[in-house]
């Protein structure tokens, strides 16, 4: 009787001391009495950045999580809580994921989740010292373009307790876009230039250089895109070339580039014009046309470079300046026909469109914002235009010297502006970095500049967009100008949407919307979807082609919806 009493005793302690181990596990879970221990040896860093989560791309990184440990002990890391809210809910998220960055290799951690309020990652993993996480969203194909997600961390469990996260961490508002071109898409390796538009039919048409080999400028074997969206830029059509030279004169493909479109909308027409700047063989740093070369040859210059493109008419003497016309929504577009002889001087080095988008003014006339190089190979931007509806183009006089790629819009003085790439820039990063900004009344016949010229809108020389919105309000028609570049002095980052409301006087920040502060290429183009929803294709951090639909309210408002 005495040994089942003793096993009975011993039973019962047993069981109490499991329930004691218990308690103290919950407690520390519960209300964190280890949290100290554990917070003084391991901390958490959270970092996002304001950049957009892509449609058509499989990893969009929304969060960066840094975890490190004061000791030199192994740590294991067996839990990540991840918090997600979207603006109009979840349903546009097909996957979450969450990566172990390892120098250049990323090891998934756990399985992937479906989109919930709060998620775990369960999975183990050992590290000293430090550990890099990312975490990762993959949208699904008909996700809504004016939803924003906010994601968080909730904390992570490792073997040693309960690592919380940051309480002054705020979560950034991520926007939805659309990846409209890749690298590697369609076997590509680079996509850049962008131009946007939107047609008398409400289709959008987004142009970009197919560069097909590498990343490089003219010359190469490159050709002009265009995408449609006839949904308002949820999805796109597969890729049309708009402006291709093929192996004309006997010479391969890549000595027979096209680039720089500039796409532009008679409003009083079906027509759309596609204009290109076409490179046939090589002149070299010594002005003279390159003979013989063939699939092999590593022969390359380029028209801004040296004298890579020369006074004169001929293709063996300057770049060429082609437009390409469609008369069913940018569906199918006709063979180029080459406005060089009718609109270049013969003393300039070079003339050639300015990418982006055109316009036509109220009185019917089409406008190109056009570049070139003067006699003495002097940079300089000015405007060509149609009054015959794209029969005949005439060539401005140049508005400003040292400039180049511009875009320009009719203020309501019925006054054209242009704003332009000031190559001063380069080496100006004081009070006066600013675009050039210049204005005419008689069709560039004589420029004025404009009172905020070299000051007010800054740049680090890079491609922008500027842009003229008409909307209504209570009944009152109105218009804005909008401005889109990287809004720094320095690199290209922070790709920024700007708004005036007096015709480009003032820009104030209040209105500034940060789109994406990655670095990228930096060139953009804008457009009005519709007269309630601006778009934008830019060249962004995260996909090359980078379509994002703003509703106008948000533009308009944009203090108060940060405060939301």
């Amino acid at each position: 009787m005495k040994s089942e009493n003793d096993n009975e005793q011993k039973e019962e302690q047993m069981i109490m001391k499991k329930l004691y181990f218990f308690l103290i596990a919950f407690f520390i879970a519960e209300f964190g009495f280890a949290q100290q221990e554990v917070n003084s040896e391991l901390s958490l860093n959270i970092n996002q950045y304001q950049v957009p989560v892509l449609v058509n791309k499989q990893n969009n990184t929304v969060l960066n999580l840094t975890l490190v440990s004061d000791s030199n002990t192994n740590t294991v890391l067996t839990q990540v809580n991840i918090g997600l809210k979207g603006k109009k809910g979840l349903d546009d998220i097909n996957t979450v994921r969450v990566f172990v960055k390892n120098e250049n290799k990323e090891i998934k951690f756990g399985k992937d989740q479906t989109p919930a309020s709060e998620i775990s990652f369960k999975d183990n993993y050992k590290f000293q010292n430090s550990l890099n996480l990312i975490v990762s969203i993959q949208l699904n194909h008909q996700a809504d373009l004016s939803n924003q997600l906010f994601l968080t961390c909730n904390g992570l469990v490792t073997n040693k307790g309960l690592i919380e996260s940051n309480p002054e961490f705020i979560p950034k508002p991520l926007r939805i876009g659309i990846a409209v071109r890749q690298h590697m898409d369609d076997n590509v390796h680079t996509y850049r230039i962008p131009g946007l538009t939107t047609t008398n039919q409400g289709t959008l048409l987004a142009t970009y250089d197919i560069r097909r080999e590498s990343g490089r400028d003219l010359q190469g074997d490159m050709d002009i895109g265009v995408s449609r969206s006839t949904d308002g830029g949820n999805s796109w059509e597969p890729m049309r070339i708009g402006l291709d030279m093929g192996e004309w004169g006997g010479l391969p493909e890549k000595f027979n580039g096209v680039s720089d479109a500039c796409i532009l909308v008679d409003e009083n027409s079906d027509k759309i014009f596609l204009a290109g700047l076409w490179m046939h063989g090589v002149i070299d740093e010594n002005g003279v046309w390159q003979e013989g070369l063939t699939e092999e040859s590593t022969a390359w210059n380029h028209q801004w470079r040296n004298k890579g493109s020369q006074p004169g008419f001929g293709v063996k003497q300057t770049s060429q300046f082609l437009i390409a016309t469609s008369s069913d929504d940018g569906k199918t577009w006709s063979e180029p026909v080459n406005i060089t002889q009718m609109c270049k001087k013969e003393e300039w080095w070079l003339f050639a469109p300015a990418p982006g988008q055109g316009i036509t003014l109220e009185d019917g006339t089409l406008v190109f914002p056009t570049q070139g190089r003067d006699k003495n190979g002097e940079s300089f931007s000015n405007i060509t235009y149609s009054k015959d509806g794209g029969e005949t183009w005439t060539t401005s006089n140049p508005a400003f010297s040292n400039t180049t790629e511009n875009m320009v819009v009719q203020l309501s003085d019925g006054s054209i502006m242009l704003n332009a790439r000031y190559n001063e820039n380069r080496n100006n990063k004081g009070d006066d970095n600013g675009r050039v900004v210049v204005t005419t009344t008689d069709l560039g016949n004589t420029w004025t500049e404009h009172s905020t010229s070299r000051s007010a809108l800054i740049e680090s020389t890079c491609m922008a967009s500027i842009h003229k919105h008409v909307y209504h309000e209570n009944g009152e028609q109105k218009s804005i100008l909008l401005f889109s570049n990287p809004n720094t002095k320095t690199g290209r980052y922070n790709m920024t949407i700007k708004i005036s409301f007096d015709d480009g006087k003032t820009w104030p920040e209040e209105y500034w919307m940060l789109l994406d502060e990655g670095r990228s290429f930096g060139y953009s183009c804008l457009t009005s979807v519709d007269e309630n929803t601006i778009g934008i294709l830019y060249e962004g951090s995260q996909a090359h082609m980078t379509f994002e639909s703003i509703p106008l309210t948000e533009l308009l408002h944009y203090n108060s919806f940060l405060k939301k």
